[in-house]
């Protein structure tokens, strides 16, 4: 019972999520100078936009890359604002056929921004239309059939595309290749997280102090999403518990009651590692069966949740697979015996 009640963005209402949306938004920096973290990202992109701009030419394609909620969405469109380009936002998922991209393409007007969120995900009968309209600025149509078909080329206006993914390796090289400028973007470090915790609790008009600020980031997860996130939840349980002032102690007294441990391990993940260690001692264990085992999707635990365990030293990532390492039991108060070597024969 508990866990469906728990303060969760996964478990809002539709409504509740909208204004989530719209929130998110808000908080999010609109120019390079605000951006915070990310130094050598933000660094390179700064000089490529600049360089750019002192042409007069349209953006070279740029890929980011990395884990989710670390702000690849925040960086297209502080890339559309930096180089005073309207932004038309679009994922891979949601393109299903080639003639929905075609359209797309055809409608984009000079230095538009074209954003593709999960460009992974992209269909390959997709990708073949966008091969030519990212080097080329082309698209290439076939009419008719046959002996009577013919190929027409239309020019299009000269664009960029800013592609994100998650899944970096499930990019075709083909694609990967069409993009001049690759980034990736990593895991915020604790400085980089309370100012961005200080510059949403300034925006909300949120009273918090330095202890509560660094309480809230020592448990965002390195990642500003979910730092936001928690932000928001603290701010209800202090606005009805504590006259809305965050200090360390009503930081951690919210955090407790969302299930949100000292080291910002959530429900999901301490769940992934007792399976490991008391289901399968420890491991190897594949990450099929270690979704199944939590009754999540594989593709939730390596995009969601190994990424931070990886980084903590949680868990390790071997070719028989996942195994939990000491760290992970301490973490966990479980004793760690190591798990004894087959002999070989």
């Amino acid at each position: 019972m508990y866990n469906r009640l728990r303060m969760n963005d996964r478990i809002t209402s539709p409504q509740l999520q909208e204004e989530e949306v719209v929130l998110d938004r808000a908080l999010r920096p609109q120019r390079l100078v605000d951006f915070t973290g990310q130094d050598r990202v933000r660094e390179n992109l700064g000089i490529l936009i600049e360089a750019t701009k002192q042409r007069g030419e349209a953006l070279d394609h740029v890929l980011l890359h990395g884990p989710p909620g670390l702000g690849k969405t925040c960086l297209a469109h502080i890339i559309a604002n930096e180089m005073d380009a309207p932004i038309r936002i679009t994922s891979g998922p949601a393109i299903e056929r080639a003639g929905d991209l075609a359209a797309i393409l055809s409608n984009l007007r000079e230095k538009e921004v074209l954003f593709i969120d999960e460009v992974h995900r992209l269909g390959r009968a997709v990708e073949e239309i966008l091969y030519p309209a990212m080097e080329d600025f082309a698209l290439d149509f076939v009419i008719g059939k046959g002996p009577s078909a013919r190929s027409i080329r239309l020019k299009l206006p000269r664009f960029t595309v800013v592609g994100a993914t998650t899944r970096l390796a499930l990019l075709t090289a083909p694609l990967r290749t069409r993009f001049g400028a690759i980034f990736r973007v990593d895991f915020y470090d604790h400085e980089a997280l309370e100012a961005i915790v200080r510059r949403a609790a300034g925006m909300l008009q949120v009273e918090i102090d330095d202890a509560g600020t660094a309480e809230i980031a020592r448990r965002g997860r390195g990642t500003p999403r979910v730092a936001l996130r928690l932000l928001r939840r603290v701010r209800d349980y202090a606005q009805v518990r504590a006259n809305g002032h965050i200090t360390a102690e009503v930081a951690e007294e919210a955090l407790e009651i969302l299930e949100v441990d000292a080291r910002g391990l959530e429900d999901l993940d301490r769940r992934v590692l007792h399976t490991i260690i008391e289901k399968f001692d420890g491991g190897p264990v594949g990450l099929d069966t270690v979704a199944a085992s939590v009754s999540e999707e594989p593709d939730t635990i390596m995009d969601v949740v190994e990424p931070y365990l990886l980084q903590l030293g949680f868990i390790d990532r071997t070719p028989r697979g996942r195994v939990a390492t000491a760290r992970a039991y301490e973490h966990l108060d479980i004793p760690y015996q190591r798990a004894e070597q087959p002999k070989l024969l």
